[in-house]
């Protein structure tokens, strides 16, 4: 009489090392995604401040629009400054006023820096401010805002 072995009919289970294999998959895929949210805050918070170096120019320009005479005549001119002048009269004020809102919105360190030139009519605002923090970021990121006043 011969006899045959016999095949097993189905599975019975999930054997160890499927699950082990499974359980790593899934936690290099987590991994991944936990590195691609942590870049995107960085570069969010890289483009958040480029917009409020912008948004802090704008501000300026309108203060320097709404004193034309001493604009024109280089009385807003500020040199690069990277540490909040002292207040005083309405200009000195304004000069005061902006860069302590660009040392609070950008960073309040020695990278954070404006400077005003005005020249016949035309003005250039430059924010300065330490971008290491993005992508390819640049420790002495510059913007440059020129207006009319």
């Amino acid at each position: 009489m011969k006899t045959t072995p016999s095949l097993p009919s189905s599975q019975q289970g999930v054997g160890l090392l499927e699950v082990l294999i499974a359980v790593l998959v899934l936690s290099i895929g987590l991994l991944g995604i936990a590195a691609l949210q942590a870049s995107a805050l960085r570069n969010n918070q890289s483009a958040l401040e480029r917009t409020q170096a912008v948004a802090h120019s704008y501000a300026i320009l309108d203060a320097l629009r709404a004193n034309p005479v001493a604009a024109r005549a280089g009385t807003y001119n500020l040199a690069r400054t990277c540490t909040v002048p002292a207040g005083g009269n309405l200009i000195a004020k304004e000069h005061q006023r902006w860069i302590q809102a660009l040392k609070n919105d950008l960073g309040n360190d020695a990278a954070t820096c404006g400077t005003i030139a005005c020249n016949a009519g035309l003005c250039n605002i430059t924010v300065e401010w330490n971008d290491s923090r993005g992508t390819g970021g640049n420790p002495t990121q510059t913007t440059t805002t020129i207006g009319l006043i």
